[in-house]
């Protein structure tokens, strides 16, 4: 068993790996593109977001449950699977580990990519609200919470050996759908990191009310639902 420190530790470090990857990735394409037409290439940051989550949930599972995500953890917490200590903990590493990674993006990334793109921070469409921004969100968090506990909290799950998989390519297909309309962050930590330290704070409450309502629906409905022997 790994004690709560070791626990906090690795929420720290997958979460930093997490949001490095993922806000990197749109620093970084916005640099590459920047002399030429400057579109952000959504296939490249599906997949860079999907993969960090994809590693960094598979390496780390086995000590602290690999949520990264205060999202996740609620929903562990909505069912009484982790204490209200442990999930205020979960979330201070996790948005540690966000806002570290958020930083050193701004000492290894050129300035002019990372401003240009708000350090990667998620935000809405021109022409979309933020009602249909926390919908979307809770939305695209609710299946990776949801796919989350069938395969990482399920042990009668099919594949919960390999659950990072399985949530890296739920992170993907979030993405592609939900990147143009909202940024798809469905991870409380992924905005705030960036918005910390770019000082990017349009539409904050969006990417934590949206989130944190799909991660308890997800979290309750599986739960109480399909845990139970029938």
């Amino acid at each position: 068993m790994y004690n709560l420190p070791q626990k906090l530790l690795a929420e720290f470090v997958g979460t930093f790996a997490l949001i490095f990857i993922s806000a990197g990735s749109i620093c970084s394409d916005q640099y590459v593109h920047a002399s030429t037409t400057g579109v952000i290439s959504l296939f490249s940051i599906a997949a860079a977001y999907g993969l960090a989550a994809a590693v960094m949930v598979s390496a780390i599972s086995h000590v602290s449950g690999g949520h990264l995500n205060p999202a996740v953890t609620i929903g562990f917490w909505v069912t009484k699977k982790i204490s209200t200590l442990d999930a205020l903990s979960y979330w201070a590493a996790q948005l540690a580990g966000a806002t570290l990674a958020a930083y050193l993006l701004t000492v290894v990334i050129p300035e002019s990519a990372w401003r240009a793109t708000g350090l990667g921070s998620p935000d809405l469409a021109t022409d979309f609200t933020r009602f249909h921004g926390i919908l979307l969100e809770a939305i695209i968090t609710f299946f990776l919470v949801f796919v989350f506990f069938a395969t990482a909290s399920d042990p009668r799950g099919a594949i919960n050996k390999i659950a990072g998989f399985a949530v890296g390519l739920t992170v993907t297909m979030n993405v592609l759908v939900a990147y143009p309309l909202t940024g798809a962050a469905m991870n409380p930590a992924r905005a705030f990191g960036p918005a910390l330290v770019a000082r990017h704070w349009m539409n904050q409450g969006v990417y934590w009310v949206g989130p944190l309502i799909g991660g308890v629906i997800a979290g309750w409905l599986y739960n109480s639902f399909l845990l139970k022997e029938s």
